[in-house]
């Protein structure tokens, strides 16, 4: 008995899978265009191709939203290719470009691929949490001004009891709050300023940087905050990935015999 309910549980589930086979499109084929079959899987490889997509709608609407493109695609095609234009000129170039392209972009996912592993990530993470050990992080405001004159005027109306985020309002070109941060984030001379002050401080001279001249107030210290991993990642795929290229170019270099010319036809030394 208990082998005949298995027996029909599994042909049950059989026939639902191969129901819902059907269902996708009729027999998997989306559309028919003169002759030419538009599949569900062709539609489904180019939903999962696209992330942004992917992450944005289901597979569900994108199938009712894009079927009439895919359509509309097969019949432009159709009419170049009746229209001979795969034998033009400017089509055999333009393929030429598009596949040297195409083999350039596989051949940089391969080696980055090989390099940017999930073992290389951790490892990546683990220096990360290491280095924060011991490190701090401060908890600062700022108030950005153009000239070392207008720092000054600020610090004035401080040292008179002003408040600070009603002074940054009036003055200050970027939002106050920088919320916490660690050594390394800001510009070195921000940076050495802010944690060289107490808690509760206030610059008591204009702090120059690039940006112009900053105002800071310290508002309190912690240990440094070790990120999760899901929240770092990116950015550690990002580094990799970087140095990845750069490595792979420069052995290229390395292995190769490049001449280069100028303008004017000069050899570049």
């Amino acid at each position: 008995m208990n082998k005949q309910l298995a027996a029909l549980t599994i042909m049950g589930v059989a026939m639902f899978s191969a129901a819902q086979v059907r269902a996708e499109g009729k027999n998997g084929v989306a559309a028919v265009v003169n002759g030419k079959d538009i599949t569900v899987a062709s539609m489904k490889e180019s939903y999962n191709q696209n992330p942004a997509i992917k992450a944005k709608v289901s597979f569900k609407d994108f199938y009712t939203k894009a079927l009439d493109v895919f359509v509309d695609g097969e019949l432009v095609y159709q009419a170049a290719l009746e229209d001979g234009i795969t034998n033009t000129p400017e089509y055999k170039t333009q393929l030429k470009m598009a596949q040297e392209e195409l083999a350039r972009k596989i051949y940089l996912e391969k080696k980055v691929d090989a390099k940017v592993t999930n073992a290389q990530l951790k490892k990546m993470y683990n220096e990360y949490k290491e280095k924060l050990k011991g490190e701090k992080e401060v908890k600062a405001k700022h108030i950005l001004v153009d000239s070392e004159s207008k720092a000054k005027e600020v610090i004035s109306k401080l040292k008179k009891g002003g408040d600070f985020d009603k002074l940054a309002k009036q003055y200050s070109k970027e939002p106050a709050d920088l919320g916490y941060f660690g050594k390394g984030i800001m510009v070195p001379e921000f940076a050495e300023a802010a944690f060289s002050m107490k808690k509760g401080e206030y610059s008591k001279t204009p702090v120059k940087t690039q940006f112009g001249y900053h105002v800071i107030l310290v508002e309190d210290f912690r240990d440094a905050k070790v990120l999760p991993y899901k929240q770092v990642e990116p950015q550690f795929k990002a580094i990799l990935t970087q140095g990845t290229l750069a490595e792979v170019f420069q052995q290229l270099q390395d292995k190769a015999k490049i001449t280069k010319y100028d303008i004017n036809g000069q050899v570049i030394k």
